[in-house]
């Protein structure tokens, strides 16, 4: 059961969402916010699985908030940020706080539901009309390490291969074709690599890969 929390300004949007997620066996909706302080007194103390948040709310607006449920101690809530607007600030301000999804409203909502179990199961997305270039600038504006750390030992040559084009923001199904391999494959490097460097998921494994020169700025 995927527990999540909904944060939203407009009363209307709740409600629709709670009515999707109650026609789905494997979700159930714990609670609701209508601002950002409330979202994160209710990530603290509810501790769903997904919080999702809307960027523009009062008191706090959704990055602010997501800064404030991430940086908790003890936090394992994955947060979807989603907006009305196209913003590439927006972007850079939901991946710097720790954010699992930047998405916008216009989506379909099985196509929300689908990016709160993608967040579930602990991986990252950005709205497909968000162009993969996003990441890429986020992450080559970060200065890259003095030296590669320890733990990419860890690493085997495939695993280290995969995150090179994770870096390059190649979806599982990307990656598999370029390697001759099935998704399913793909996704277990993928896990393993995550657990192995101690990332949350595949954006911030981007941000890994830049940070410490793996791939050139």
């Amino acid at each position: 059961m995927i527990r999540v929390l909904l944060a939203d300004d407009h009363a209307m949007f709740r409600s629709g969402m709670r009515a999707v997620l109650d026609t789905q066996a494997d979700f159930e909706c714990v609670g609701e916010a209508a601002d950002g302080r409330e979202a994160v007194a209710q990530a603290a103390s509810l501790r769903p699985d997904v919080a999702v948040l809307d960027v523009r709310m009062p008191k706090l607006d959704g990055l602010a908030a997501t800064e404030a449920i991430m940086s908790a101690p003890g936090n394992d809530t994955r947060v979807l940020v989603l907006t009305t607007y196209d913003s590439d600030e927006y972007v850079y301000r939901a991946l710097r706080a720790g954010a699992s999804g930047f998405l916008l409203k216009s989506l379909a909502p099985e196509e929300l539901v689908s990016a709160m179990r993608v967040a579930a199961r602990g991986d990252a997305l950005i709205d497909p009309t968000v162009t993969r270039r996003l990441v890429s600038t986020f992450a080559t504006s970060i200065e890259p390490a003095a030296a590669e750390p320890a733990e990419l030992e860890r690493l085997t040559s495939r695993e280290r291969e995969v995150l090179l084009l994770v870096a390059d923001a190649s979806s599982n199904a990307e990656i598999a074709v370029r390697l001759h391999v099935g998704e399913e494959t793909v996704k277990t490097h993928v896990s393993r690599i995550l657990a192995k460097l101690g990332l949350r998921d595949r954006v911030h494994a981007v941000v890994y890969a830049y940070r410490n020169g793996l791939v050139g700025n």
